[in-house]
């Protein structure tokens, strides 16, 4: 089974690209999705959360991300203690994907990690898929989104590794600057290409 490890920085249309994958019948495994749902009312995150950072949850929100990122934003050092909750919690998940994913018998399964070269996990895979748009591009999708300022785009991005860094050290890239079936295109060749190798190897 091949692992693709699937990332990009904010903005790049990572989201979109996993979904156009699983559009075409790979299973995907979303890492923030996982936290999501560990993040909900019952959640296995929110005890542990709630232990590490007091009055962040509530019986009826689970996580309540706005006081739990307000406390990140003023001490990033915190962030090492949340992804010492999360991260273990996440390679569970994971590992129960992959079993499903093999006896459903995937020949592909796709890696939505947004901080695959932050946390290491590039070692993990095959091979390495970065979603990449035009800085300018970028921007202009961040900052029109709901909530966002010029500042917390600024903080998410120093916490990130670079575009340009990424894409040197990625296996292939997709680029979505040009829509989504522009993207669609590039993911059905990789695809295609993954596929040959795998039948001439």
């Amino acid at each position: 089974m091949i692992v693709l490890g699937l990332t990009g920085s904010i903005g790049m249309g990572k989201s979109t690209t996993a979904t156009l994958f699983a559009e075409e019948g790979v299973p995907v495994f979303d890492a923030d999705a996982a936290v999501a749902q560990m993040y909900l009312p019952g959640g296995e995150a929110v005890p542990l959360i709630e232990h590490a950072f007091p009055g962040c949850t509530s019986d009826s929100a689970g996580v309540d991300r706005v006081k739990l990122s307000a406390v990140l934003q003023a001490d990033p050092a915190k962030f090492e203690t949340l992804n010492a909750i999360v991260h273990p919690l996440v390679g569970a998940a994971r590992r129960r994907f992959f079993h499903e994913a093999e006896q459903s018998g995937a020949e592909i399964v796709v890696l939505d990690v947004p901080l695959l070269f932050e946390t290491g996990q590039h070692d993990q895979v095959h091979h390495v898929v970065v979603v990449s748009a035009p800085e300018a591009v970028q921007r202009e999708r961040v900052l029109a989104r709901e909530g966002m300022s010029v500042d917390k785009f600024e903080a998410i991005l120093a916490r990130q590794t670079p575009d340009a860094e990424k894409r040197s050290r990625a296996d292939h890239v997709i680029d979505t600057s040009q829509g989504v079936e522009f993207a669609r295109d590039q993911v059905r060749a990789l695809l295609d290409q993954l596929k040959t190798d795998g039948a001439a190897s």
